[in-house]
Parts: C-alpha cells; sequence; structure tokens
C-alpha cells in the first residue's frame, strides 16, 4: 500500500478543524472525497515542507501550496465531483468564481484589515499560537500578505480601510452569501445527497466567519440569519470532524484541571515562559551590540556604557 500524502496545515480553534480557510476547504474536500491524508495540524508553517501553510507533501516528496493545485492532485485518485452532470460542473465552476470576486475580499477585510477584528482576534490568536520567535513579526508579514492580495483583487493599489469600503464589500458578499442560499435550498448539499467540491470551498469560507469570535461581526449576523447555510456548516462540522466540533468550547480554561491537563502542565508551561523571556532579552542585547546601540568602551580597567536615550503536535489525523 502506496503511502499517503502529508498535509500540513494551520490547528484549529472555535470548533473547526483548522482556523485557515484555505486549509480548511483541503481538509474539508479531502474528507468528501475520501482521501487517505495524514494531517499534521500545527502553528508554525516553517514547519511545513515549503514555509506555508497549506501544504502536500505527496508520496511522490513533491510539495503543493494553492488550495486549487492540491485539489487537483486529489482529484486523480479521488474525486468527489465524479458524479455531476456537466452542468452541475459549470455550475460549480460559476459560484467559485463568483465566491473569489465577491465573497473572499470581504472575509479578507473582515480577519485582517477592520481593525478591531484584526487587533483583538487574528493577530491575538496567531500570536498566543505561534512560537516564538515568529509571533513577534509574523502576524503583521501576513497581514501585509492579505493587504496586498485584496488591492490585487480590487485593482486597487492605493486600497485602505474605511467605512465606504466596508460597505461596498460587505454588500457583495451578502449579495454572494444570498445566492448560495438560493442554489442550496433545501437540499444538504448542493447537489444532493453527496459533498462535492462546490461544498468543500463554501464550507472552508464560511465555516471560519460563522464559528470566529468576531469582535465587529456585521457580516457573520447576516450569515448567522441564513439559517440553510448555517445548518450545513455545522452539519459538516458534526458529519466530518465530529472530534473538532465536540471541541467547539466556549468556556475558557482557568487551570490545568479545567482544562484537562495534567499537574505538571502549569510550571511547566511557566518554565517555557522564562526561558522565552531569556532568550528574547539575549537576542535583544545581541542586536544591540551588534548594531552599535550599546558598546563597552574600556577606561582605566571599568566597563562604560553611553548614556540612555529616551496555529497529533503536530495534531495527526486521518
Amino acid at each position: 500500500m502506496a503511502t499517503p500524502d502529508e498535509l500540513f496545515c494551520w490547528e484549529g480553534d472555535f470548533g473547526l478543524p483548522s482556523v485557515s480557510t484555505e486549509c480548511l476547504l483541503v481538509l474539508a474536500y479531502a474528507q468528501f472525497a475520501g482521501a487517505p491524508l495524514k494531517v499534521h495540524k500545527i502553528s508554525n508553517p516553517w514547519r511545513s515542507p515549503s514555509g506555508s501553510l497549506p501544504a502536500l507533501r505527496t508520496n511522490q516528496n513533491e510539495t503543493l501550496t494553492r488550495p486549487a493545485d492540491i485539489i487537483i492532485h486529489l482529484r486523480k485518485q479521488f474525486n468527489a465531483d465524479y458524479d455531476l452532470s456537466a452542468k452541475e460542473g459549470a455550475d460549480s465552476l460559476a459560484f467559485i468564481s463568483l465566491m473569489e470576486e465577491k465573497l473572499v475580499p470581504a472575509l479578507i477585510y473582515t480577519f485582517w484589515v477592520e481593525p478591531k477584528n484584526y487587533v483583538e482576534l487574528t493577530r491575538s490568536w496567531y500570536s498566543e499560537h505561534m512560537p516564538f520567535p515568529l509571533s513577534l513579526f509574523l502576524p503583521g508579514r501576513m497581514q501585509r500578505h492579505q493587504l496586498d492580495k485584496l488591492r490585487l483583487l480590487r485593482e486597487d493599489a492605493s486600497l485602505e480601510a474605511g467605512d465606504e469600503l466596508e460597505k461596498e464589500l460587505y454588500r457583495d458578499a451578502m449579495e454572494c452569501i444570498n445566492l448560495l442560499s438560493q442554489r442550496l435550498g433545501s437540499q444538504k448539499f448542493f447537489f444532493g445527497d453527496s459533498p462535492s467540491s462546490l461544498d468543500a470551498y463554501v464550507f472552508g469560507h464560511l465555516a471560519p466567519l460563522l464559528k470566529s469570535r468576531l469582535p465587529n461581526a456585521k457580516l457573520q449576523q447576516h450569515l448567522k440569519s441564513v439559517e440553510n447555510l448555517t445548518h450545513f456548516c455545522s452539519d459538516i462540522l458534526l458529519l466530518y470532524f465530529p472530534r473538532d466540533a465536540r471541541e467547539n468550547s466556549n468556556q475558557k480554561p482557568s487551570s490545568a484541571a479545567e482544562a484537562g491537563g495534567d499537574g505538571d502542565e502549569v510550571p511547566y508551561k511557566r518554565r517555557k515562559q522564562l526561558l522565552s523571556a531569556l532568550f528574547a532579552l539575549g537576542a535583544m542585547l545581541s542586536y544591540a551590540f551588534l548594531t552599535g546601540i550599546v558598546s563597552i568602551q574600556h577606561q582605566q580597567g571599568a566597563l562604560l556604557e553611553p548614556p540612555h536615550h529616551n496555529p497529533e503536535q503536530d495534531e495527526e489525523d486521518g
């Protein structure tokens, strides 16, 4: 039996198997198609073969990073769209294109540009889950990448956050959500009783919006008012990711015992925090000496300083 492909993706939270839309749609497609992946849920993208997430390392030792390329690769052996008619295939492509045009820009804005959401949710989550020192600079780099992507999608190199932009993006996204709701209707999935790649794309984009704890929840509130899409996301979580759905706890543990951990976990975390602080101090001092901010001068046997100026562990599934 061939060795399964390995998928490296962002770890989950909020009852989701991954917090990343791109990772989530790949995970969903693999589940729908029955692709036997070895999944590594991590919070350090530098541990993936490409240095980014998601990343699929095939059993031929090839690395794929774009979700579309990963799904094309999986489809060669595990095709979730096998039973679709030509018309249904065309509809699937049309709705995926519609999401890319109308929904994706609003999602980027919601999570990465809207100031309150970015500071209190997105940056906070990645900073807390990434290892030091990546947590110091990588969330900001990710935000700049997402802002560049939004500017490219909007064909506006000078685009900045603002009320008018938000209204326009949310209006388009709500229109897209309403069209998806009309297409789904009362069906379990978009093309009947079996999920397809379109279901993976819709789930991957809507589930984070539905489940994340957004301080500014304007777009989230609209999605929650659309009952069939809300049930669609929740049902997929229960059917295909039951363990993550069960872990959708709204409470925050206040102790190792409440978190289900061992009593030794608390001193271990404290030691880890202390070591991180010492490492940070050493790195800053080294930087200061190398750049000349601080210098050591010998004068009559004394040392003088210049005056101061004022995201399974790898968690493995499948």
